[in-house]
């Protein structure tokens, strides 16, 4: 089997597959790098796969925590595992939106999986999760309820503050004049739209489009992505996995690469 791992500042994803390069398992822990996130994310996805690790002939990680996991075969970005994870589950996909909890990515792949370009936002949490976890806090709910109160607006609100300190301020404004709920949520999700749709003029997108990460679970910011682009975006399948998947897939790779180099000599 082999065996990807995406360490990320607030969670941890990994992914097996088995010798048909098929998908054994995947699990998700929401502790990143720095805690015992890897550790149990590893643990939960080896008894899904009905594996022990000496059964894991290659480990990929990725990820902002890759460094310090010292069980990797190898380190790969996560900017190529997102791309060959996409690639592995969804064949036609030339453009990946990835919007994780601190960070958002626009990524050009190429019919092998290959990075053609890519636009980062990694320093503002604007057009992020961390974004709507502000938002769902000034409203009132649980950000896994932000999606279904947005789609109950009846008006539109701008949010015209990409900041996310300042978007607060502007949302807790807007309830105070007495905006509803669900119009500001929808203003919120459009906000991050209207970002994300910056970046991916910059990186010059194609059809079709896909969706990862944590925020891809929320349908409505998905449905959004697409009216705004003018395209249609699909969620990717485990979208908080597939990073993990594209690393789990590159150990893959290198583990037939290095027996055949074997073989060979």
């Amino acid at each position: 089997m082999y065996l990807g791992i995406d360490i990320g500042s607030s969670s941890s994803k990994v992914a097996i597959l088995n010798a048909r390069k098929e998908l054994a398992a995947t699990d998700v822990v929401n502790m990143g790098t720095g805690t015992a996130g890897p550790k149990a994310a590893l643990e939960n996805a080896l008894r899904a796969a009905g594996a022990a690790r000496e059964d894991i002939k290659y480990i990929v990680a990725t990820g902002y925590g890759r460094i310090n996991f010292g069980e990797a075969d190898q380190q790969i970005t996560e900017i190529s595992c997102h791309a060959k994870g996409v690639s592995h589950l969804m064949k036609d996909v030339e453009t990946v939106i990835d919007i994780g909890g601190q960070d958002a990515k626009v990524i050009k792949i190429g019919k092998d999986g290959k990075v053609k370009n890519f636009v980062m936002n990694e320093k503002c949490a604007a057009g992020t999760g961390r974004f709507l976890e502000v938002m769902a806090r000034v409203l009132g709910c649980r950000i896994e309820e932000l999606s279904d109160l947005a789609e109950r607006s009846v008006h539109d609100i701008p949010i015209s503050s990409v900041c996310t300190v300042f978007a607060e301020s502007e949302v807790i404004s807007r309830l105070a004049s007495g905006a509803a709920r669900e119009d500001v949520a929808k203003g919120a999700h459009n906000a991050i739209a209207k970002r994300i749709m910056g970046m991916c003029s910059r990186v010059g997108y194609e059809p079709l489009l896909a969706m990862t990460g944590g925020v891809a679970l929320n349908r409505n910011m998905v449905k959004l992505m697409g009216i705004e682009l003018g395209q249609p975006v699909i969620a990717a399948p485990y979208p908080q996995a597939v990073g993990a998947i594209g690393a789990a897939v590159f150990a893959y790779e290198k583990s037939e690469r290095a027996a055949e180099r074997a073989a060979e000599a």
